[in-house]
């Protein structure tokens, strides 16, 4: 039998279920997969670009697509770290500043290469594809340009899904978006063979109409990840990961309070701090006797529901009004 491997620990309490842990070490792993998949793609297609701005599009999106996984790498170790006098809450928010940084250069990079696609196509700047030399012959870089394309659409596809649900059991929307980036990378290789097959024909502004389209999703990829970002920092109620609408759990919380004896009403407010949850639930007992020990059973119902509920402070009011 399979000895159960420890949580990790986070001064008294536990940050990772055994589950969870699991599921962390194969995020680690696929985001090192991830991070030698784009390098290697990334130099094939610097090499071979030559004067497509699909590629160039192509080649950018890639890159962008690294910050994902070296942030998230960065952060883990971070999140794990005993608080301390200078912070009390210890280092969740990491993985937020980390997501919010992921999500600037989305924006920025995004826009930027919209704008050169949006010139190029105005100015109506006719991109050329050359040829290299090759084992003592002239060879087309359209011709090595395909494989390249071909190569960076299938093993993203496999590495995003692999990463979504994992991302899910984590709560950890820097990993979510990484998964995304990879899902959609199929197209960011399947649209630049139109914008090459468009030059060898002839029709030049094919070119930058894919690598504008491929721009645009760069954007509102990074649009998309800015907000959840700022919201989240704004601490707003807590969403799971890629989902609208509010965590269950927190009416699942308050069914539960209300149902214990000596509880007459509750109220939970809680807010994200990176994979795990902070909060405050206001309790309104039915009688003052035993209050201390009232309110220690009440949070330790709390922290049994679920192992996001990290930092809960329950405080006795006489009305929630």
């Amino acid at each position: 039998m399979k000895k159960e491997q420890p949580a990790i620990r986070w001064g008294a309490e536990i940050e990772y279920p055994a589950d969870q842990q699991r599921a962390l070490q194969k995020a680690k792993r696929l985001q090192w997969w991830t991070i030698a998949f784009l390098v290697t793609t990334g130099i094939a297609l610097y090499l071979t670009m030559g004067q497509s701005q699909a590629m160039k599009t192509a080649w950018a999106e890639d890159m962008l697509g690294l910050i994902p996984p070296i942030v998230f790498l960065i952060t883990m170790p971070l999140v794990s770290r005993e608080p301390n006098q200078r912070f009390p809450f210890g280092y969740h928010r990491t993985v937020m500043i980390g997501h919010l940084i992921a999500a600037l250069a989305l924006v920025v990079v995004g826009a930027l290469l919209l704008y050169d696609a949006s010139v190029g196509l105005v100015t109506a700047d006719h991109p050329s594809i050359g040829t290299v030399e090759l084992f003592g012959q002239h060879v087309w870089l359209g011709w090595l340009m395909f494989p390249v394309l071909v190569w960076g659409t299938i093993p993203p596809i496999f590495l995003g899904r692999a990463k979504m649900p994992l991302a899910c059991m984590l709560q950890d929307k820097l990993l979510y978006a990484s998964a995304k980036m990879n899902k959609a990378d199929w197209m960011t290789s399947a649209g630049p063979m139109v914008g090459v097959a468009g030059i060898a024909m002839g029709i030049w502004w094919l070119d930058y109409v894919v690598a504008a389209l491929i721009s645009a999703d760069i954007l509102k990829d990074g649009i998309t990840n800015l907000r959840d970002a700022v919201l989240g920092l704004m601490d707003q109620s807590p969403r799971p990961v890629g989902e609208k609408k509010l965590d269950p759990l927190i009416d699942k919380l308050v069914a539960e309070l209300e149902a214990m004896p000596g509880v007459r009403d509750a109220r939970v407010r809680l807010r994200e701090e990176g994979h795990v949850y902070f909060g405050d639930i206001s309790v309104v007992l039915a009688s003052e006797k035993d209050t201390v020990g009232q309110l220690e059973r009440i949070a330790q119902r709390a922290r049994s529901l679920d192992w996001r509920l990290h930092d809960i402070a329950v405080v006795p009011v006489k009305s929630l009004n």
